[in-house]
C-alpha cells in the first residue's frame, strides 16, 4: 500500500494543512478535561461562581475552536482521498489502456473491472480514515496519557496494563482476518464475471430457458462472497465488544482506586474526573485504531490488486526510436508462429506470404484455422513467438504503434460500437471527418438506406453495445468506421458475414473503388466473399496449406473445393 502512497505528493500542501488542524483539533480536546478539572476543583468545591463561568467560557471557545478544526479537517481529507482516488483509478486505466489482449485476458475483463473500482474505492476510504483517525489517535493517546501521568501517576498504571492487552488482541484477530479479505476480493471477480455475463449474453441465456441456472450460479456466487465477508467481519467485529470491555473494566479500577486516593487526600474529585476523562480519550483512540485495523486489511489486499497491475509490464511495448516507413500500404509475413498464452501448441505456423496496395488477399479455412490470429498481428495485439511481422518493409515491433495504428483500418469480427450517435461512432475512425465523409462512408458501407430512415439521421442515438440495430447494421457502421479513415491497410476479420448475399455483393463492388490504392486483406467464412480475391490463403490447423486465385485453388487444393462443394451449388463455382 505504502507504494500506492506516493500517489499522494500532489497533495503535499493540504495533508501538511490537516496536520496541522488535527493538532489543534487533539489540543483542544485535551485542554478540556483539564478546564473541568479546574471548574470542580476550585469553583465548585468553593463556590466560586464568576470562576466558573469564566472558565466555562474558555471551555466553550476551545470547543468551539475544536468543532472548527474539525469541520474543515473533514473536508480537506474528503477532496485529498478523492483526488487521490481519481489520480490512481486514472493511472490503472491508462496502464491497461497500454496492455496487449494477452494481459487482458491473464486478468480478466471482469477482475480489472473490479480493481478499477471496488479496489481502488477500499484505498480511498483508508486514507480517508487514516487522515482523520491515524493522526489524530496517535496525538490524542500520547497527549492524553502525559496528562493522565501529571494528575495521578499511580492510577496511570491501570492505563499502562491496559494498552498491551489491547493491542495484542487487535493483532490476533487481524492476523486471521487479513487473508480471509484476500479471499473476498477474489470471490467478487467472480461475482462480478457472472453478473456481466448474464448482463451481455441475457438473449441467449432466455432463449435456452436458462434463467434460473444462471440465478443459481450467481446465487452461488453471492453466497460465496457472503459467506468469506461474514467470517472476517464476525473476527473483526469480536473486536468492538471487547474493547467496551476493557474499557469500562479499565473506568471501574480508576473509580475502584481513585476512590482510595481521594478518601487518604492524595487525589481531587476534579483530578479525578480528569483522569477518567483522559482514560476514556485514550480508549476511544484506540477504538479509532481499531476501527482502521478493521479497514486496512482489506485495503492492503486491494492495493496489492492494484499493484499487481500497475507493475505488469505490457508484453507488447511501442520502441522509443521508432523506423520511418519507406513504403506505405505493404505488409508481409515472413516465417511467423504464434502460440496463446497457456497453450500446448501453436495457434499459426511458419506463415509467410506478402499483400500489397492495389490487391485484395483473402484468408479462408475452417474454424480455428488461425485466421483472425494472423489478422491480430498486423495491429499488434499480439507479437510473433517466431519470425517476423513487416508492415511497410519494418517489423511492427520496431514501430511506433500509434503510427502502425493509423495505417489501419480495422473492422472485427464482433462488430464493436459504443454509446453515442452514430457520427460519433464513424468519427472514432477520423476525428475531423466532415458530413460528407461521413456520408460517403456510408455510401461505401451500404449504410445509407437504414440510416436516413432513422428520425435523427446520423445523430440518431446507438445505445450500448449497438442493441438497439441489427447485426447487420452494426457490421455496416463498423465497415464505415473503418472507410472514413481512408487507411493505407484495410482489415476485415469476416466482416461481412451478418449480410445478405446481395447486400455483401455490393458493398464488395463498392469497397473495390473506395480501396483501389490501398491494402486489402479478408478474412471470411463464405467463398462467394473471397471469389475475386487477388490472392487467398486456405487455411488448415494453423497452417497455410494453399494459395492463389479462386481459379487456381479450385484445381489443385482439395481443402479448398471441399469448402467450395459445402457452400455452392455445382456451376457456380464456375
Amino acid at each position: 500500500m505504502l507504494k500506492l502512497f506516493r500517489g499522494l505528493k500532489p497533495y503535499a500542501a493540504l495533508i501538511a494543512c490537516v496536520l496541522v488542524l488535527v493538532f489543534v483539533s487533539t489540543m483542544t480536546d485535551l485542554e478540556l478535561p483539564d478546564l473541568m478539572s479546574e471548574i470542580v476543583n476550585t469553583g465548585i468545591v468553593q463556590g466560586d461562581i464568576p470562576y466558573i463561568l469564566g472558565r466555562g467560557g474558555i471551555m466553550l471557545l476551545v470547543a468551539l475552536l475544536g468543532t472548527g478544526c474539525t469541520i474543515l479537517t473533514s473536508y480537506l481529507t474528503a477532496k485529498i482521498g478523492m483526488g487521490f482516488s481519481r489520480d490512481l483509478r486514472q493511472k490503472v486505466f491508462t496502464k491497461v489502456e497500454s496492455f496487449s489482449l494477452a494481459e487482458v485476458n491473464e486478468f480478466g475483463t471482469a477482475s480489472l473491472i473490479t480493481r478499477t473500482t471496488n479496489d481502488i474505492n477500499q484505498v480511498q476510504l483508508v486514507v480517508i480514515m487514516m487522515m482523520r483517525m491515524m493522526l489524530s489517535a496517535p496525538l490524542m493517546i500520547v497527549g492524553a496519557l502525559i496528562r493522565a501521568v501529571n494528575k495521578d501517576i499511580e492510577l496511570s498504571k491501570v492505563i499502562f496494563v491496559v494498552i498491551p492487552i489491547i493491542i495484542l488482541t487487535i493483532i490476533i484477530i487481524a492476523r486471521f482476518t487479513m487473508p480471509m479479505f484476500k479471499k473476498m476480493q477474489k470471490r467478487i471477480d467472480r461475482l462480478n464475471l457472472v453478473v456481466r455475463e448474464n448482463l451481455t449474453g441475457i438473449r441467449v441465456i432466455r432463449v435456452f430457458n436458462k434463467v434460473s441456472q444462471e440465478q443459481e450460479r450467481f446465487n452461488e456466487a453471492s453466497l460465496e462472497v457472503s459467506r468469506i465477508a461474514t467470517i472476517a467481519n464476525r473476527l473483526m467485529g469480536a473486536l468492538m465488544p471487547l474493547m467496551m470491555l476493557i474499557l469500562n473494566l479499565s473506568i471501574i479500577a480508576v473509580i475502584w482506586f481513585g476512590g482510595i486516593r481521594i478518601d487518604s487526600g492524595d487525589l481531587m474529585v476534579g483530578d479525578l474526573m480528569a483522569f477518567i476523562q483522559y482514560l476514556t480519550q485514550i480508549m476511544f483512540s484506540l477504538l479509532m485504531l481499531t476501527m482502521m485495523f478493521v479497514l486496512i486489511p482489506r485495503a492492503q489486499a486491494s492495493a496489492v490488486r492494484i499493484n499487481e497491475v500497475l507493475e505488469m509490464d505490457p508484453s507488447i511495448v511501442s520502441p522509443t526510436h521508432a523506423k520511418q516507413p519507406q513504403l506505405k500500404g505493404y505488409v508481409e509475413f515472413k516465417n511467423v508462429s504464434f502460440g496463446y498464452e497457456g497453450a500446448e501448441e501453436y495457434a499459426i505456423s511458419n506463415i509467410s506470404f506478402s499483400a500489397c496496395p492495389g490487391e485484395i488477399t483473402a484468408i479462408i479455412g475452417g474454424t480455428g484455422s488461425g485466421k483472425s490470429s494472423i489478422l491480430n498481428m498486423i495491429p499488434r495485439f499480439y507479437d510473433a513467438a517466431e519470425g517476423e511481422v513487416l508492415v511497410d518493409g519494418i517489423d511492427v515491433r520496431q514501430m511506433n504503434d500509434e503510427e502502425l495504428r493509423s495505417k489501419i483500418g480495422y473492422v472485427p469480427q464482433k462488430a464493436m460500437l459504443f454509446t453515442g450517435t452514430i457520427r460519433d461512432n464513424i468519427l472514432y475512425g477520423k476525428e475531423d471527418a466532415t458530413d460528407e465523409e461521413i456520408c460517403h462512408a456510408l455510401d461505401i458501407a451500404q449504410a445509407t438506406d437504414f440510416v436516413s430512415k432513422m428520425k435523427e439521421g446520423i445523430e440518431s442515438q446507438i445505445s450500448q453495445g449497438g442493441t438497439n440495430v441489427s447485426g447487420g447494421q452494426k457490421q455496416r457502421l463498423s465497415i464505415a468506421r473503418a472507410v472514413v479513415r481512408k487507411p493505407e491497410i484495410y482489415l476485415f476479420d469476416d466482416s461481412f458475414s451478418a449480410l445478405d448475399f446481395k447486400t455483401d455483393a455490393k458493398l464488395r463492388e463498392a469497397l473495390r473503388e473506395e480501396t483501389k490504392n490501398s491494402t486489402v486483406i479478408i478474412v471470411a467464412q463464405r467463398v462467394s466473399t473471397v471469389m475475386d480475391a487477388t490472392r487467398i490463403l486456405v487455411m488448415d490447423e494453423g497452417r497455410i496449406v494453399g494459395m492463389g486465385t479462386h481459379e487456381e485453388l479450385l484445381k489443385t487444393n482439395e481443402i479448398y473445393q471441399q469448402i467450395v462443394e459445402s457452400q455452392l451449388k455445382k456451376g457456380e463455382e464456375e
